[in-house]
């Protein structure tokens, strides 16, 4: 695994109360409550130095890239492919050449989808994707199948919350031309085995499309290790701006894919009757891309390599061993996922069992707590698992076992506005 689930390597404890100094917005009261931030599968807060560096760019640097010849355009572009060479090593890339920026971790997939899926996808063919997808790593394909008439199928997770990797057999075979699954369940916090998956899906010939959103904020995620072809990820949830997005691709793949969009900046040579296409990545990246945000996705990534990427793992672990005991202890809740901490990634989601996730969500924002309700973008699983809704509290690296308590104190309130015992 390349996200540590076991995290039994001794590393240096994050000092939550100096890395929260680091981020402006936690100093903010909700409802005259200090704000604990608990939506952080949704997004992330940002430090001062992502903030400084993006604001730094718009008041000294601010130019577009690539073809201007005066200063300020050379410090842009070095500014901006700079944060290429970041995310490369962050990820363990192979080459900068195989980074390419989008807009979020979506139009990453639906990137792969137009390149390369209307390419090699014909009728008759399968994309098997799991029961446990984000809509924005299976929309994309109902698309394709609806254009393309080929077949999608699904692996299913067991009562515990994992993929039933005993049944992959059954839904991997030689029609198989991609497999799509996310790297951490964004509901249930599921680390799935993604190097098994992939090995297996090798087997029969097909590619292997990550969608890594909750899988970067937790590393440390090596794509060689991981042996997949496609890897996308939001830096908005890992630290970073929004707006930007990541896909990295194998170089060989990359290559002989056609362009998602066409313009400005992705072409060789245009002239009225056709255009020849620039060398990858610029061959995906038309028009005039967001360098500010670029210019903080690389700070962010500075920033976590300053905490360590074993250290968060450890403060997860030590986060999700605490909160998954104080839940125990209130027996009108239905905790989902793994049940292990070591096991999962650190968020919760759960129901009381007489108030609806909204109504739970409202009253916690009410004591200063946001966390996040609803479907989570996971329809499909959520009807899974037999429920509409889900609350989910997400942890990161400023969230202290404090805030733990303070979130469980709410869940006992919420019962005694509605007048339901304890």
């Amino acid at each position: 695994m390349t996200i540590d689930t076991e995290a039994t390597t001794p590393t240096a404890q994050l000092d939550v109360a100096k890395v929260r100094q680091d981020f402006p917005i936690l100093q903010r009261e909700i409802h005259g409550k200090p704000l604990i931030y608990l939506d952080n599968s949704a997004t992330t807060q940002r430090p001062d130095s992502v903030i400084d560096a993006m604001s730094d760019f718009y008041r000294t640097s601010n130019a577009n890239v690539h073809r201007g010849v005066h200063l300020l355009s050379e410090e842009a572009t070095d500014a901006y492919e700079g944060a290429r060479s970041k995310v490369a090593a962050f990820l363990n890339a192979d080459s900068t050449q195989s980074i390419i920026f989008t807009r979020n971790t979506t139009e990453s997939i639906n990137l792969v989808a137009h390149a390369w899926a209307r390419r090699h996808v014909r009728e008759g063919d399968e994309i098997l994707l799991t029961v446990m997808e984000h809509h924005s790593n299976l929309v994309p394909w109902q698309l394709l199948a609806q254009e393309r008439g080929c077949k999608l199928r699904f692996l299913d997770i067991d009562e515990s919350g994992h993929l039933q990797l005993d049944h992959l057999d059954e839904v991997l075979n030689e029609h198989t031309r991609l497999v799509a699954l996310t790297h951490v369940s964004n509901a249930l916090g599921t680390v799935n085995a993604i190097p098994t998956i992939a090995c297996a899906a090798h087997s029969v010939g097909a590619k292997v499309l990550v969608d890594g959103a909750q899988g970067v904020p937790h590393g440390p995620v090596d794509v060689q290790a991981l042996d997949c072809d496609f890897y996308a990820y939001s830096p908005h949830k890992a630290l970073g701006p929004l707006g930007i997005g990541v896909l990295w691709g194998r170089r060989d793949v990359l290559e002989e894919m056609d362009p998602f969009l066409g313009g400005g900046e992705m072409i060789r040579d245009v002239t009225l009757e056709r255009s020849t296409w620039a060398a990858v990545p610029h061959k995906f990246e038309a028009g005039t891309p967001s360098v500010a945000d670029a210019v903080g996705l690389g700070a962010s990534i500075d920033y976590l390599n300053e905490l360590g990427t074993a250290a968060i793992r450890q403060h997860e672990v030590r986060i999700n061993e605490y909160l998954l005991g104080r839940l125990r202890e209130l027996p009108w809740l239905t905790v989902y996922g793994p049940q292990d901490p070591h096991d999962r990634c650190s968020l919760a989601s759960f129901n009381d069992n007489q108030i609806h996730a909204h109504d739970l969500g409202t009253i916690l924002d009410q004591h200063g707590i946001a966390i996040r309700a609803g479907h989570h973008c996971a329809k499909p699983l959520m009807r899974r698992l037999g429920v509409m809704a889900t609350a989910r509290a997400s942890f990161y690296v400023y969230n202290d076992l404090d805030e733990v308590d303070r979130l469980v104190d709410a869940l006992f309130e919420a019962r005694k506005v509605f007048g339901l015992a304890t």
